[in-house]
C-alpha cells in the first residue's frame, strides 16, 4: 500500500519519497552513496526550499551534524553503560526514552547537546553507586537476568510490558530497537565535512536497512559484549521490516553463543494482539530455561 501517496492526496500537501537502497550484501558502496545524494541535492532540498520558502544553507547544516557528533558520543556512552554489573539503565523499555531526541526534531540543536551531557551524567553516576535502572513502578534491586531484545516494544501496553520484565528482575541490557535511528555504538557519527554524504549513510546505516546476517552478527555481538543471558524477540505484526527472518536470526544466534532463545508476540500499535497471560508464561518459560543453563 502506498501509504505517503494516500496521505498527500487526503491533506492535499506536496511530498517527495526518499528511496533508500538496502544493504543486501552488507556494505554501503559508493554507487548507492551517489544515489541518495542524487535525491536529496535534486528532488528533497529544491521541495524544502519550496515548501518553506527558505534556501538550502549547507554551512548550517555543518554546524547541526558537528552537535549531533557530539550528542552521539554521549547517546553511545549512555548505552554502553549497561556492560556494568548491575547495569544503571534499561537499554530498551528506557532506551526509547534515551533515542527520542536524537531521532526526532532536536537532532543537531543545542538542546540536544545539553540532554545527553545531563543524561551521561546521571547514568555516571549510578554507575559508580552500583545501581540498577529505574522503571515507573521504582528501580530494579536486584538484577536477576541479563537480556538482549530483537523486535519493537508494544505501545499499547507498554507499562505493563516493562512491569513483566521488571517484577523477575530482568534487564534489557542492548536492544535492536534502539539502532533504528542510527547504529552509532558501530561507529557512525555525522561528519559535516560530507554533509550529504554523511546524511545519505546514516539512512542507510539504520537497523532496519542492514540484512540478516549483519543484524545476526550485531545481536551476537551484544550477547557476548553484554554478558547477556540470551537473546529474546519480540515479534510484531505490523512492521515487516523487522519480522521478516527473526526465527532465522534466533536460531543463529542461539547457535553462536550457546545461550537460549525466547520468543514472543505482540504489536506496535494494535491492542488485539498483545495477550498479557501468554506473553507473562513465555518469558516465565525463558527465565527457567536461563536457569536451568546456569545451573
Amino acid at each position: 500500500m502506498k501509504w505517503f501517496e494516500i496521505l498527500q492526496g487526503e491533506y492535499g500537501c506536496p511530498m517527495v519519497m526518499l528511496h533508500v537502497p538496502y544493504q543486501g550484501d552488507g556494505v554501503i558502496t559508493q554507487s548507492m552513496r551517489r544515489y541518495v545524494v542524487e535525491q536529496l541535492r535534486n528532488k528533497v532540498i529544491p521541495l524544502l526550499e519550496q515548501v518553506s520558502g527558505k534556501s538550502y544553507d549547507e554551512d548550517r547544516l555543518k554546524e547541526m551534524l558537528a552537535r549531533s557528533a557530539a550528542a552521539e558520543d554521549d547517546l553511545v556512552a549512555v548505552l554502553e553503560s549497561a556492560k556494568n554489573v548491575p547495569s544503571p539503565i534499561d537499554a530498551y523499555f528506557g532506551g526509547v526514552y534515551y533515542i527520542g531526541p536524537i531521532f526526532t526534531a532536536f537532532r543537531g540543536t543545542e538542546e540536544t547537546i545539553d540532554y545527553y551531557g545531563a543524561l551521561r551524567a546521571e547514568v555516571d553516576e549510578r554507575v559508580s553507586q552500583g545501581k540498577g535502572p529505574i522503571t515507573p513502578d521504582g528501580e530494579i534491586q536486584e538484577e536477576r537476568y541479563r537480556v538482549v531484545v530483537e523486535g519493537p516494544p508494544n505501545w499499547t501496553n507498554f507499562r505493563e510490558f516493562w512491569r513483566m520484565f521488571a517484577e523477575d528482575g530482568a534487564v534489557v541490557v542492548a536492544s535492536s530497537y534502539t539502532k533504528v535511528g542510527g547504529v552509532y555504538d558501530f561507529g557512525f557519527r555525522h561528519d559535516p565535512s560530507r554533509p550529504l554524504e554523511s546524511l545519505a549513510d546514516y539512512c542507510m546505516g539504520c537497523y532496519t536497512n542492514l540484512n540478516l546476517p549483519s543484524r545476526v552478527d550485531m545481536l551476537t555481538r551484544y550477547v557476548e559484549d553484554y554478558a547477556a543471558d540470551g537473546l529474546l524477540i519480540n515479534s510484531v505484526k505490523s512492521c515487516n521490516s523487522f519480522s521478516a527472518g527473526q526465527l532465522m536470526i534466533l536460531r543463529e544466534v542461539e547457535q553462536r553463543t550457546g545461550k537460549p532463545g525466547g520468543f514472543i508476540e505482540s504489536d506496535l500499535v494494535d491492542p488485539r494482539y498483545f495477550s498479557a497471560a501468554n506473553i507473562k508464561n513465555r518469558l516465565e518459560s525463558w527465565f527457567q530455561m536461563i536457569e536451568q543453563r546456569r545451573a
